[in-house]
């Protein structure tokens, strides 16, 4: 061994010994990340937890839930990543939140008022309701015997801020949930600016369905968005048609319509198969933004009918491209 260590001249040999040092280390940091990562794991490991619900029930969620019932809650769920076992529908499946259905599109349809038969056919573990009116009259007790089941919020129209971070708390996704809420900020906040630069014009949003027309709350679904998120102006009929009415979409008389004093309409047309004949209509055409060529029209498809962090992001996309070209 020394004849053979002779041989080797001393930058050779302190090179050797670098490497052998270097070696070392190298097998130590492997072996401590190892360790840490195998820490991580555990700690990131999902666990059975029990959250109290908006109702003061204690529910047991699942450590890793894989067949979600969320019925109306697609828009969180799916920012958040996770996919339901079934979707939200009205007339047996015919309509459905179209603006959701590039990521739905293969996920069967369920009733909207979730019969007790449909629910249990689709085998949840876990179910998550909106608003305590789903569940009254002993509804609750029932869906609790199918799977652990969460009541979202009191109100029929929960803020779809606190439903975004509740669903981030039941899958331990708070963190995201609050990351997602910061990047819709940022993007209302470049969305002003731009609207600022447009002049900040009156808007509404009108849906046209079977003959008839409805306006949006000022305060609610994309009529949130617009005044509220958006600062755009309220034209004075629609202020008058939200201070008596409750719904999202408040019924209004053509007559009253044409008393419209906004800049720009952003028209849901819900009748366009039938070929829209209202449209023609001489108190229709007499509206100052319809006069000026300033409609937008939007299929039912689209996302002005609903509320969550995609269908805002979206409507905020269709107004941008509207009025702040």
């Amino acid at each position: 061994m020394v004849r053979a260590l002779r041989k080797w001249k001393l930058p050779q040999l302190v090179g050797m010994a670098l490497l052998i040092l270097s070696l070392a280390a190298c097998g130590a940091a492997k072996e401590d990340t190892a360790g840490k990562s195998a820490d991580n794991a555990k700690e990131e490991t999902p666990k059975e937890r029990i959250l109290t619900d908006a109702m003061g029930h204690e529910v047991k969620i699942p450590a890793n839930p894989k067949r979600v019932l969320a019925s109306y809650l697609e828009d969180p769920l799916l920012a958040l990543g996770i996919k339901p076992v079934a979707q939200w529908s009205v007339n047996n499946g015919a309509s459905v939140q179209g603006y959701l259905q590039d990521q739905l599109k293969d996920v069967p349809t369920i009733p909207y008022d979730l019969p007790f038969e449909a629910v249990q056919k689709f085998s949840p573990d876990l179910i998550i309701i909106d608003s305590a009116s789903m569940v009254e009259g002993g509804k609750y007790e029932q869906y609790n015997q199918i799977a652990p089941t969460y009541v979202i919020g009191k109100e029929e129209n929960n803020d779809w801020r606190e439903e975004l971070l509740r669903v981030g708390e039941i899958f331990g996704k708070k963190e995201k949930a609050e990351k997602l809420l910061d990047d819709y900020e940022a993007k209302v906040k470049e969305a002003k600016e731009k609207i600022a630069d447009a002049g900040n014009p009156s808007v509404a949003a009108i849906w046209l369905v079977n003959g008839s027309f409805f306006v949006v709350s000022e305060k609610l679904s994309s009529g949130a968005v617009m005044y509220e998120d958006l600062g755009l102006k309220v034209p004075k009929v629609v202020k008058e048609i939200s201070e008596s009415g409750t719904a999202n979409w408040n019924p209004i008389s053509l007559e009253k319509l044409a008393e419209l004093d906004a800049d720009y309409i952003f028209l849901v047309n819900s009748d366009k198969a039938n070929g829209s004949p209202i449209l023609n209509n001489k108190l229709w055409k007499s509206i100052p933004a319809v006069k000026a060529g300033k409609v937008y029209e939007f299929s039912p498809d689209e996302s002005w009918l609903y509320t969550g962090i995609i269908a805002n992001e979206q409507i905020i996309d269709h107004i941008l491209k509207s009025i702040a070209q």
